[in-house]
Formats: structure tokens, C-alpha cells, sequence
């Protein structure tokens, strides 16, 4: 087994050598100076290599723990590097898939289908609000809490009947995510009644039929108005 001294002493060479350490894990020394940790393992009788970094950025005892990770790995019938893979294409995947693109992909779903052009508006408003808080985050790491936030920010400013219908939109979006398999969870469902819910204004209704027909004639004489200013 090597010691943190023995690595520090490597010197290169005109070609590329190894220098073992124990159960797979080697050093590899480049002609350029620079100390490479690899391991190498069978998997279905085929042998892999995988890197675990530079040396010293890596020490011993760490790429010790990462070897043996990949053993137990190994262990449990996962091929490690292939793991790897998988596990760096999905981090990327959720990188780029934020709030802000799944959000334009539902807005750009609903003009397909027809939706007015009036709520297409509303929705992009939406979408404009929340985006300076979490427009940019990946949606399926996206909390409750930071949700509750951006629209606690939209409801300090008194806009109550805005920051409930943002919610109820980005709720539309999560559930988009989730039905297309980019997020797992609905946060904007665990804020239901957490939203000041404003008094709704009744205004008295018209009786009596005179006032009713004094309301039509009001209606029809503005008409009037509006085509003579025409």
C-alpha cells in the first residue's frame, strides 16, 4: 500500500507508468508530472477503469473512499462508471430544465391549443413575477419555502388577489413538470391557504325594473358616446 510520502516522491518518465496501491486503486504518473487516481475493476467479466480525480487534490484516504464506494457499488450488480454517467446526465438535464423553460413550454402549449390571447398574457405576467425569485432554478429542486416567498413579496405589496392567482399559475407548471416527468412535487399545492384570501366586494343588485331600465338606457346612451367620439 502506498503512503501519502511514496506519492509525493513520484518523479515522471519519458512514458506514462502506474504505481499500485491495493484493491484496484492505482497512481497514474504522466510524463507532464501531473498524479492521476484510477481504479480498475471487472464488471460482467469485462475490465473497467474509472478516474477519481488528480492528486493532491485528491489524498490518499479520499481516493481510498471513493474506491471502495466503487466496490460496493460493484457488490450491488451497478456498473460504477456507467452510475456515473447516468448520475452526470441527469444533473445537466436538471440544470437546464428551470422554472422559467418549463414555464415558457406550458405558455407556448396553451397558444397551441387555443387559449385566449388575454390569459396567454396574464400567464407570461405570471411567469415575470416569480421569475426574479425562481425563474432559474432547476423546477425539481424548487421548495415550498421559496415559492411562499417570491409571492409573499408579490402579496406585501398588496397585490392579495395577484399573489393567490401567481400561486394557482405556478401550480399549473409544476403539475406540467411532474406530467412530464421533470420534477416530483408540487410545492405550490402546500401553500393552499397560506395566501391572504381578500374579501370579496358584493355589489347590490338591481330590483327594482326602473332602475334596471335607467341601467340599460345609461348602457345604450354610452355606446352612443363612444360611436359619436369615433
Amino acid at each position: 500500500m502506498l503512503t501519502t510520502t511514496q506519492i509525493n516522491a513520484l518523479k515522471p518518465r519519458e512514458k506514462a507508468y502506474k504505481v499500485a496501491d491495493s484493491k484496484g486503486l492505482y497512481v497514474l504518473v504522466n510524463p507532464n508530472g501531473s498524479l492521476l487516481w484510477r481504479v480498475k475493476f471487472r464488471f460482467h467479466g469485462i475490465e473497467k477503469k474509472m478516474a477519481l480525480g488528480r492528486y493532491p487534490d485528491v489524498g490518499l484516504k479520499e481516493a481510498r473512499e471513493k474506491r471502495d464506494e466503487a466496490r460496493e457499488q460493484l457488490e450491488s450488480g451497478v456498473d460504477p462508471v456507467a452510475a456515473r454517467t447516468q448520475a452526470r446526465v441527469e444533473a445537466e438535464i436538471a440544470a437546464r430544465t428551470t422554472f422559467r423553460l418549463v414555464a415558457d413550454e406550458l405558455i407556448e402549449k396553451m397558444e397551441l391549443e387555443g387559449k385566449a390571447a388575454a390569459t396567454v398574457k396574464k400567464a407570461r405576467w405570471f411567469v415575470d413575477v416569480l421569475g426574479p425569485a425562481i425563474g432559474n432554478r432547476p423546477i425539481a429542486d424548487i421548495t415550498a419555502h421559496e415559492l411562499l416567498k417570491a409571492l409573499k413579496k408579490l402579496e406585501r405589496k398588496g397585490h392579495h388577489e395577484s399573489a393567490i392567482r401567481a400561486r394557482s399559475f405556478a401550480g399549473r407548471i409544476f403539475r406540467y413538470a411532474v406530467a412530464t416527468l421533470r420534477a416530483q412535487h408540487n410545492p405550490a399545492d402546500i401553500l393552499r391557504g397560506a395566501l391572504i384570501n381578500p374579501k370579496v366586494k358584493h355589489h347590490a343588485a338591481i330590483l327594482e325594473p326602473a332602475q334596471f331600465g335607467e341601467l340599460l338606457r345609461a348602457i345604450d346612451g354610452y355606446g352612443v358616446l363612444i360611436a359619436t367620439e369615433m
